[in-house]
């Protein structure tokens, strides 16, 4: 158990936060808490972030480089909605995955199997240490700059006709006295903290899942290429064709709850990836108007996201990998010299091994580094696009 503990805690906790971990449906008073947690969470990210943001991109409708840039904003605010949706939709249906990774790691198992399984976990532990850094220094340079009198947006009275707030926004209050100004500024903080633990633990949560399929993908394959070493050889191909037909269920369950999701997101990053672009284009052409802090806040939310989607391209790509592994070592072993009734449970195995296993965007497309290139190539040539536009 204590195994299971350290290699979910940090994305369980993260999660539980904003009440999106799946509850236990034992503990009834933990339930209504984390339905509190994410009902707060969801009204809060709409009516002090995203619709705000929203009506102020409409308030701004015709400049180009105020449209974009509060799009920067209001689109990862709308897709942090949308994720949020989705997962407190399907929390039934990522239960059993979380029951699947709690039994795998209290199970007894081989040395072998335990070091594959502590690897994935410490990869998965390192990806989420890195979302809660990146998401600390995100909130911390967007509400201090502007503290310290640098803005990493374009203000004008159109859109700031007081002081200016870290995110552009319209309210229907006066945020220009205080202490309205002040309370506003600390609900954009609170909100923002709890928006960032959405964003990145959604995803980290999807390559915990992912990373344990592949560790447990990795184990059939070691138990597969060493089947001599069993005495009873019919029992343990038993026991792994069961084992295999229960990852790939795993990987079907995966996919139906973020298939919608990752096809959102890809359309999410090639959006962002052009108007991102564009805008560090444009302030690097200002002659005379260069702003490092303008140009660093772009690049940096240029990597940032680029990142986030390579996580699921990453992912995506091990489980393709270790996948065809299990088909590898079912092809490579001598079916030739066994039982033919077992030879031919064997090849059963191998011919349900040659389909690797996907996560796909929209049921449309594996999420693979090929396909995270390709993004990056479209979206490049976009930018140029909207660059000669300007022009």
């Amino acid at each position: 158990m204590t195994d299971f503990e350290w290699a979910i805690g940090l994305n369980r906790i993260m999660l539980k936060t904003v009440g999106l971990w799946p509850p236990d449906t034992r503990d009834t008073r933990e339930n209504i808490r984390a339905k509190i947690r994410l009902t707060y969470n969801l009204i809060t990210l709409l009516f002090i972030l995203t619709i705000p943001s929203l009506i102020a991109l409409i308030r701004v409708w015709g400049d180009m480089i105020l449209m974009i840039e509060n799009m920067m904003y209001s689109i990862p605010l709308l897709t942090t909605v949308f994720k949020v949706c989705i997962i407190w939709y399907k929390q039934e249906d990522l239960l059993p995955l979380i029951d699947m990774i709690e039994r795998d790691w209290t199970k007894p198992k081989m040395k072998e199997e335990r070091d594959v399984m502590l690897r994935r976990a410490k990869i998965i532990r390192a990806i989420a240490t890195c979302g809660w850094i990146v998401t600390s220094f995100t909130i911390i340079f967007t509400f201090g700059l502007p503290s310290v009198g640098m803005t990493i947006r374009h203000v004008t009275n159109l859109t700031d006709p007081g002081k200016p707030l870290p995110i552009q926004s319209y309210y229907l209050h006066d945020v220009s006295k205080s202490p309205q100004f002040e309370l506003t500024l600390l609900a954009q903080l609170l909100t923002l903290i709890t928006t960032g633990f959405s964003y990145t633990g959604i995803d980290h949560f999807l390559g915990l899942l992912v990373l344990h399929v592949c560790g447990q993908l990795e184990n059939l394959c070691l138990r597969l290429t060493h089947m001599k070493m069993y005495s009873d050889f019919d029992a343990a191909l038993i026991y792994n064709i069961k084992d295999h037909i229960r990852l790939i269920r795993s990987v079907e369950i995966i996919d139906d709850t973020f298939n919608v999701m990752l096809l959102f997101l890809v359309l999410y990053l090639g959006i962002v990836f052009c108007l991102q672009g564009f805008l560090l284009i444009n302030v690097v052409n200002q002659t005379g108007q260069l702003s490092y802090v303008h140009v660093g806040w772009y690049a940096t939310a240029i990597v940032y996201i680029s990142l986030h989607m390579c996580l699921y391209c990453v992912v995506g790509e091990v489980l393709v990998t270790q996948s065809e592994k299990i088909h590898h070592a079912t092809y490579k072993y001598p079916w030739y010299n066994i039982d033919p009734k077992t030879s031919k449970n064997l090849m059963l195995t191998m011919l349900r091994a040659s389909k690797p296993l996907y996560i796909t965007a929209g049921r449309t497309f594996p999420m693979t580094m090929s396909t995270f290139c390709n993004l990056l190539k479209t979206s490049a040539g976009y930018i140029s696009v909207l660059h000669a536009n300007q022009d």
